[in-house]
């Protein structure tokens, strides 16, 4: 995604990107952080490792290249197309997010 683009979402959601021959897992930012845990530490906060999700993400699509949501608690994947909106647009229908209220003009 792009360096300025800012999306919010919970913790157990991650955005991975797919592209030629690798899966990049985007780095996100914690604004709120009540355990001193690692948060990229997906087995023991999900019990699903790096290399299960990619293969998920695989069998959903078929490896596309593009943007993929991951909802690591519910265990559900999604393909988000190849632009960085899809995902602000995927977390919207799934209800995470709102319009940006500066954004309209107003």
């Amino acid at each position: 995604m792009d360096t300025d683009a800012s999306v919010y979402h919970p913790d157990y959601y991650r955005i991975i990107e797919r592209i030629p021959g690798a899966w990049h897992f985007k780095k996100g930012e914690l604004f709120y952080k009540r355990l001193p845990i690692d948060f990229n530490d997906f087995e023991l906060l999900y019990g699903i490792t790096k290399q299960q999700i990619t293969i998920e993400l695989f069998r959903l699509n078929g490896g596309k290249i593009g943007y993929y949501l991951a909802d690591l608690r519910h265990k559900k994947y999604y393909y988000c197309g190849t632009d960085p909106e899809g995902v602000k647009l995927h977390l919207r229908s799934l209800g995470i997010g709102r319009d940006d209220p500066m954004e309209n003009g107003s």
